[in-house]
Parts: C-alpha cells; structure tokens; sequence
C-alpha cells in the first residue's frame, strides 16, 4: 500500500474517532476537540492560563477540555470553586489518574494519593508529626529565625555585588523542611544540594508543560525519545539522594528516640502487627518524604522571590514594611510571629503577593469520589477537575484593585487587616496544603527579617523588572538580580 493511501487511512480512523467522542449528556461544554489532540492544540502549555480564562468567556465556568482522548472539567470563579473545595469538599477530594505521577510514586504519599484510609492515616500522622517537631511553637520560629541568621550572613557576602537571591533563598527555604524531615540542614555552598534543588524545580515546571501532557494522554510516548524522558532523569537523581538519606537514617537511629520525621515514620514500621498502622509501609515512607521536602520548598522560596522583585518595584511600599517592622522589633534581634498581630500592613502586603503572583495558579487536579451534580451539569466519579485558583484572584467583584499590585485589598479604611474570600494561596477543604501554617511563618519571618537587614534596589531604574511568571505546579518569577544595601 502506497504511503499517500496509508496516511488517507489513518486522517479518516482519526476524523472518526474525533467524530466518536461526543460529550456525554449532561456533561459541561467546551471548545471542539480535534482528533488525537483534543483541545492540546488550542493550550498554550507555557502558560495556558490565558486560554483557560478565554474558554470559560465562551462557555462558562464550568467548562471541558480534552487533553488528548482524556476530558478534564475546569471551574472558575468563587461560587464553583468553593462548591468543590469547601461546601462539597469530600465529595471531590479525590485525585484523577495521572499517568506520569502514576509511573513515578505510584498512589502512595501526601499530595497526589487517592482520597481514602491510606492517605487520611497518613495525612494525621504527618501533621502529628510535625506539630512534635515544633510546628506551631516557639521551637520551629527559633529554627526559622537561625536559618534567617544564615540567609543574612550570605547576603553580606555579596552587598557588594549584584545578587541573584534564587540559591540563597532556595537553601534557607529548604534547610526549613530539611530540619523536620531530615534532621540536618545544608551549607548554602553544597553543589549536591544545590543540584538536587535545580532538578525539583525544573520538574515541578516539566509537569505542567507540552511534553507531560502528551505522555499522560499516550501510553507508547513512554518508549519515544522525547523530552518527557528528561523529568525521569532528574526523579532517578533526586531518589537516589532520598535513598541515601533513608539509609544513613536506618543505620543510625535509636529506636524509640526519633531525631526527625523519618526516624518517626520508622518506629511507626517496627510497632508490633496490632499495634502497628496497617497503611504504612517503605514505600510510602519514601514518597511522604518526597513529598513534604518538594511541598516544603517549592512554593515558599517562589513566594519569597516574588516578595523582593514587589518590593524593588514598588520602593514606596518597602519602606512602609520597614517603617511598620521597624516600629515593632524595637531593639530586638528580629521579630516573633506573633508580632505580626500588630502589623497589618506587612501582613497585607504578604498576601497580596501571594494573590497577585497567584503562585499556585491552578492547585492540585482533584476528582469526585462518585458521580455528582455540579452548576447543572453531571461530573463523572474520577473525572479530572482543574480548579483555577487564578480566576479568584483577579475577580473585580471580590477585589478593591484586581489587576493591579496593592496592599489596600487587605485593609479597610482604618487600616485593618481584613478577610476576603476569594484568596485562596494554599487551596481550601480536605485537602487544602499541609504545610499552610508552616509556609505563613516562614515568609513573614524570612520577610522581616530581610528588611530589617537590608534595602533592595533593582540595579537599573531605566530598565524596569520583567514580571512575567515562570509557569509550572507553582509560578516562579524569572531569575533576577538586585543590589542590596545593608542597613546599620
């Protein structure tokens, strides 16, 4: 058979099954899927975002796309999203079958583990866990508060230079996670750590994009030489660092005395069959640790980069934060986390970065544990939801200055710090993020910290900061460099 009449066949089975795949009734609408491709075409995977908000302008929003032969529902907007987060949350707390995260941790762990016994034992286990090794306390500020003492230390390395802040703020941010799960902390010049850090945060980015999808839609892509192949490299360097550190723990520890989570996770293992949980095993210890040291990093560290190019290009609002930081540490070496009490503005200022970055634009996928109504519409039991956290964010019914940068969206007239629904930073319900109360501590302690230490100044005022996001899991700004003026 001649290849003209070959590829003739295959358009027309392809045109065919487009043609079979017609939504379900009752199903949400959307844009028309092509065959194969579904709606890929139509997304820019760099930063679908915007393709997101122009499709729900169409259609709603509650909407479907298809990912290949695979349909995902897309919610927008607060009264939705709260449904699915919130009203109904544990109706929709499950996680849809993703080929990729199925190929590298199974459905094991924290974040992306079906909703049922395995995850909620340990789900309580872990934020037991980490409320003995001080979350919460005092403990776990004096921890944040020395690893600050770092941070500035090697900020004076370079005040008289330009500072790229990205490895510095990524080994503080992590050296956090570490403390509780690893028992140790990294040195700031520790290329292996440094590595492993860089190949996290290039695969939370890989996930997200072109290459990912196409691999999650067709199971043969597997076997092609295509750039998925490269996030499989960077899983096999980053477990084996985790190998390591789970081997020198076993080796090590004192039953009965646990240093850090791993070491607790152990005990857990060696407890007696009756005694003992029946969900816990090596593998699933492997992956929580995965889990909580990329949750424990990742999002943090990019809220505080965004922090810092904000205040370089507002300069106004920095020494505001200051003059109100300044106010309250007194002469104190830095302040407690229950100053932030009494400083509405910084705490103002906090948010509206997270709001106006919308660092974790689009959250986790989740997925009804049984059939379900939604907006009028029929959801399938395990049908993928893409809840867009963005569309919240810069709603102009919820906001005082939606598309602009500004603290007053957390203040009223007096001043005061107020609560907005529509802010939504860390998710919302069952499975709202398990480090939220973590992650406030360390910015606005990390935060403070550094401004009373320093002042930023972008290095060329002719030249203004390039704001546009790195998308990925979580949206870093692009690499930036600053100039740093220490303070006396």
């Amino acid at each position: 058979m001649e290849l003209s009449t070959v590829l003739l066949f295959g358009l027309f089975l392809l045109t065919l099954l487009g043609w079979k795949r017609s939504r379900p009734k009752g199903f949400p609408p959307g844009p028309t899927p092509l065959p194969l491709l579904g709606n890929m075409l139509q997304m820019d995977f760099s930063n679908p975002l915007k393709a997101m908000k122009k499709f729900s302008e169409e259609y709603g929003p509650v909407y479907t796309i298809y990912l290949g032969f695979s349909p995902a529902v897309v919610v927008r907007g607060i009264k939705d999203l709260k449904e699915i987060l919130v009203n109904k949350g544990h109706d929709y707390a499950d996680r849809p079958h993703n080929r990729l995260i199925a190929d590298i941790s199974g459905t094991k762990g924290l974040v992306v583990a079906p909703y049922g016994p395995a995850w909620k034992e340990h789900r309580r286990f872990t934020l037991s866990t980490l409320r003995n090794f001080g979350l919460g306390k005092k403990s776990m500020e004096e921890r944040i508060c020395e690893e600050s003492a770092h941070l500035i230390q090697e900020f004076k390395k370079n005040k008289s230079t330009l500072l790229d802040p990205h490895h510095v703020i990524d080994n503080a941010v992590s050296n956090i996670i570490c403390m509780i799960v690893f028992g140790r902390r990294y040195e700031y010049n520790d290329s292996t750590f440094r590595n492993i850090l860089n190949l996290v945060h290039e695969n939370m980015k890989a996930a997200s994009g072109f290459w990912a999808q196409l691999y999650n839609a067709f199971g043969f892509v597997k076997h092609l030489p295509l750039p998925h192949r490269r996030i499989f490299r960077n899983v096999k360097v980053f477990f084996a660092f985790l190998e390591k550190v789970l081997l020198e723990h076993k080796r090590t520890r004192v039953p009965g005395q646990p240093r850090d989570y791993i070491d607790c996770y152990l005990d857990e293992l060696e407890k007696d069959q009756g005694e003992r949980k029946p969900t816990f095993d090596n593998e699933n210890l492997f992956i929580c640790v995965s889990d909580l040291f990329i949750a424990g990093t990742e999002t943090t560290s990019s809220t505080l980069e965004w922090c810092l190019l904000y205040m370089m290009m507002y300069p106004e609002i920095q020494e505001k934060c200051r003059e109100e930081i300044d106010k309250i540490r007194g002469d104190r070496d830095h302040l407690d986390y229950e100053d932030r009490l009494s400083m509405p503005y910084t705490q103002a200022v906090l948010q509206e970065v997270q709001r106006f970055a919308s660092v974790v634009p689009l959250g986790v996928a989740h997925a009804p544990i049984k059939d379900i109504q939604l907006n009028g519409y029929t959801i399938p039991k395990g049908m993928m939801i893409i809840t867009d956290l963005t569309s919240v964010h810069y709603d102009e019914r919820l906001w005082k200055y939606p598309h602009g940068f500004n603290p007053e969206n957390f203040l009223n007239s007096e001043g005061e710090l107020v609560k907005v629904d529509g802010f939504l930073p860390f998710s919302a319900g069952p499975r709202v993020c398990l480090g939220e109360n973590l992650a406030r501590m360390e910015i606005f302690l990390f935060f403070t910290t550094m401004l009373a230490h320093f002042e930023f100044h972008w290095p060329d005022p002719k030249s203004p900061p390039d704001t546009t996001s790195v998308f990925g899991v979580s949206q870093a700004p692009k690499r930036f460099k600053m100039r740093l003026v220490a303070r006396t």
